[in-house]
């Protein structure tokens, strides 16, 4: 099955058909993918998935077999030049210069975009600061620790103020305090600047904080899109969690629910001292907080939870979500566009 998101004029990445292959392998099977300007798409996907191929086409980083990707306007196969010159790319590891210090790094790569001396010394040091590393601009990359150069890498693609920004499990090794870093500066940039992210990423709790719509992706192929609570609502809908004052009170409660026999309202379970129940809809919501109302128990809290998004990725996929990196094959590697 392949899912599109929603179709709209201002779309700043349109994907149809994508298809890439390794070897008998075939990373991408027929992708179709909108982004909207200014948003963030989260992509989803176990290991081998296709994510990082995904990204390396829509960077220029291979050329796609069959199929056609614009991003920002441009093909990404007739104007790669062009689209270099709008887009930020952040891989799974780090690529900053180890010779060069931070401030080096930053000020080159601003130039090698067309910035003047003083506009990219400029954007160097803003980036420094923003990403905590002023302290350290004037130190070789290669004694930077791991989560530094991390961070280096990242300001390194936002130097040059890209229209589309692609992140490639953007945080991974990163400490929370970075981490949050990195987040704040993504909605910044969407926010301020209308920049558009495609972020791939295993971090479930990433996923919720940046993007507003998802796209799931497996054996090469979108398997599911929409917004978080679509998603979620579609793989299991609802649960109602009460929590009375009196702990005496919980099998009441759930012998008063069944006793009701309300209209679509699944059975209900005792469970870590409070009574859940599975909710479709809001008038089976309804009707459960009317039962409560006149059953007399005190209440301590009730509250509604969609199922969390590692269990929509197991339901959609099969697979548990991971931290482990979807790694590059040596194919991928070999066959980078020039």
């Amino acid at each position: 099955m392949v899912v599109a998101m929603t179709r709209t004029t201002t779309n700043a990445i349109e994907v149809r058909g994508l298809v890439k292959h390794f070897g008998d392998t075939k990373a991408l099977d027929g992708v179709d993918l909108d982004v909207k300007e200014g948003t963030v798409l989260g992509v989803l996907g176990p290991n081998g998935a296709g994510k990082t191929t995904l990204v390396r086409c829509l960077s220029t980083l291979l050329r796609p077999d069959a199929g056609t990707a614009t991003v920002a306007g441009y093909d990404v196969v007739r104007q790669p030049r062009a689209l270099r010159r709008t887009i930020g790319l952040t891989g799974q590891y780090a690529s900053v210069d180890e010779k060069l210090s931070g401030r080096e790094n930053l000020y080159m790569i601003g130039r090698l975009l067309d910035l003047s001396r003083t506009e990219a010394r400029r954007r160097a040091d803003e980036l420094l600061e923003r990403f905590s590393l002023t302290d350290a601009a004037r130190k070789a990359a290669m004694d930077y620790s791991g989560g530094m150069r991390r961070r280096l890498d990242l300001a390194a693609s936002m130097i040059g103020s890209p229209a589309v920004l692609y992140l490639d499990e953007p945080t991974t090794g990163l400490d929370p305090r970075t981490r949050n870093e990195v987040w704040a500066e993504v909605r910044r940039m969407v926010r301020e600047e209308r920049v558009t992210v495609l972020l791939t990423t295993q971090y479930m709790e990433e996923a919720e904080q940046l993007a507003g719509e998802l796209a799931v992706i497996d054996s090469g192929r979108v398997v599911a899109g929409g917004r978080v609570d679509e998603l979620k609502a579609r793989v299991g809908g609802r649960t109602l969690r009460i929590r009375p004052v009196d702990q005496a009170d919980l099998q009441k409660i759930a012998d008063a629910l069944a006793a009701a026999g309300l209209d679509g309202v699944a059975g209900a379970h005792v469970t870590d001292g409070a009574v859940t129940v599975p909710i479709l809809t809001d008038i089976q919501l309804t009707a459960v907080v009317t039962l409560l109302g006149r059953s007399g128990v005190t209440l301590a809290g009730i509250d509604t939870q969609l199922p969390s998004l590692d269990e929509v990725f197991l339901a959609i996929t099969g697979q548990k979500a991971t931290t482990t990196q979807d790694t590059a094959t040596a194919h991928e590697l070999e066959e980078v566009a020039v």
